[in-house]
């Protein structure tokens, strides 16, 4: 039975309809995203055939105190999850993103060895019988490692790197201000392209590092529209001229 029988027939022909249904952990990690509380309490087996190769997330501890503040702690030199990657940045900064705004797709190029062909290096370090973490060129190449003090954010991931399967990635972070119980920084590979959006009405305030020191040249852009400030047309035109012509 057809409940929209009594619509006019363009509105019935424009009509859908949102699917309620939650699907499994896999399906809507790469599709309408996740809570990074999902996947650290996940079995990270179970997502075996989603998950980015490289990807990694970082527990974090926020402590608050009531009526003050709160301290998060990140990472420790050698210790955690990159202390078990071997992986510490040579630089640090930090970004806002106000609210309604977002930034990518970023993507960093990965640094493939002289003789090596670039898909049957990717499946070296990460194929089923993945390499030692101490062969990964981390001073050659950009990996970032990011975290969130303010502010919740939704994260996009797509493996972009040759002979690797193309995988994304959707998950929800909250900033150490939410008063979640759940906090993580992310470990992004080069070839990995990502993208931010702000979730809510609260400006972001994000903290990341990277193995190598900033690189214009480094810094690649795909489908990054949402990034670039365009004016109204009519204010183009006249700045163009051609509302004179």
């Amino acid at each position: 039975m057809d409940r929209w029988t009594a619509l006019k027939a363009p509105a019935h022909a424009a009509l859908s309809q949102r699917n309620y249904a939650a699907g499994s952990l896999l399906e809507r990690l790469h599709s309408c995203g996740v809570t990074v509380a999902e996947l650290l309490a996940a079995d990270r087996q179970s997502l075996a055939h989603g998950w980015i190769p490289g990807v990694d997330l970082v527990p974090r501890r926020v402590f608050r105190q009531r009526h003050r503040g709160f301290f998060g702690e990140f990472v420790r030199d050698g210790q955690g999850v990159t202390g078990n990657l071997g992986l510490w940045p040579r630089q640090w900064a930090s970004a806002t993103m106000f609210h309604g705004t977002a930034k990518g797709f970023h993507i960093h190029p990965p640094f493939i060895p002289q003789g090596h062909e670039p898909g049957a290096w990717f499946q070296h370090l990460f194929g089923p019988s993945p390499a030692p973490v101490s062969e990964r060129p981390y001073d050659k190449e950009q990996w970032d490692v990011m975290f969130f003090v303010r502010g919740n954010v939704e994260m996009l991931l797509v493996d972009e790197r040759a002979g690797l399967e193309r995988r994304v990635m959707r998950f929800f972070i909250e900033g150490d201000d939410s008063g979640g119980s759940v906090h993580a920084g992310v470990v992004i590979p080069p070839g990995v392209a990502h993208a931010l959006r702000v979730e809510g009405s609260a400006d972001v305030i994000m903290v990341y590092g990277t193995t190598t020191v900033f690189d214009p040249g480094a810094e690649g852009r795909i489908a990054d529209a949402v990034e670039q400030c365009h004016l109204p047309a009519e204010w183009q035109a006249y700045l163009d001229g051609s509302s004179h012509a």
